[in-house]
């Protein structure tokens, strides 16, 4: 890694402590843009890279934000350009690489436009389906003292535990939240809401193999063979 790209690294793994998004999820969604650009033409591997690194630096200010008002794509766009800046960034490219980072949550209304924010946004996607995402959702599940499954009615826990009630409203209570319910409520969204090629094809495999580990730990749990 060059020694820029490893400044960088350095300084989000400061910020970073979150077991689920921690620097080893920085480090694949890092590969997977790579591998997602060999797809694409006239790509900004610089913009890339960067963007990919610091995409999830405000992660930790989010989760440990009381008042719900932190989104860590806007924070995070934020303190990447400060630390851009002092890295000697031109302006063009700190203003490209926040677009990256404001554009990556599934859940914000802001879509990305360049090609670099549409691969940043599929390839941290990716990284929360398929058998990495299930690892990933148990971790989360144990951070917050979730149970492992739950039975309860999407329209229900919709009404009950979601901001504004629809799929992609912000969770109320962490600790009321499942690895199942965020598989219903966003995983199996994630395939119709990526932008390249390649990224939509292992979705489609990715998620395919997590519906049925949860179809399977719905019978286990029932006792039954």
């Amino acid at each position: 890694m060059e020694t820029k790209y490893q400044k960088i690294k350095e300084i989000v793994e400061k910020e970073l402590s979150c077991s689920a998004h921690a620097m080893t999820h920085v480090m694949r969604v890092y590969n997977l843009c790579l591998h997602l650009a060999k797809y694409c033409s006239d790509i900004d591997i610089d913009v890339l890279k960067t963007a990919a690194l610091l995409h999830d630096i405000a992660r930790v200010k989010e989760f440990k934000d009381g008042t719900g008002n932190i989104n860590h794509a806007v924070l995070g766009a934020e303190m990447a350009e400060k630390i851009l800046t002092k890295l000697d960034y031109s302006e063009e490219k700190i203003a490209h690489v926040k677009h990256c980072i404001v554009t990556h949550r599934f859940r914000d209304k802001v879509k990305p436009q360049t090609k670099e924010a549409k691969i940043l946004f599929d390839a941290d996607k990716l990284d929360v389906i398929g058998a990495v995402g299930i690892a990933r959702s148990f971790m989360m599940a144990g951070q917050y003292g979730q149970k492992i499954h739950s039975e309860i009615p999407i329209k229900d826990y919709l009404k009950n535990n979601i901001i504004g009630e629809k799929n992609d409203g912000r969770i109320k209570e962490l600790s009321k939240h499942t690895p199942n319910l965020e598989f219903e409520l966003k995983f199996k969204y994630i395939p119709e809401r990526l932008y390249t090629q390649k990224a939509m094809e292992k979705a489609e495999e990715r998620l395919q193999y997590m519906e049925n580990f949860f179809e399977k730990l719905k019978t286990e749990l029932k006792g039954e063979l």
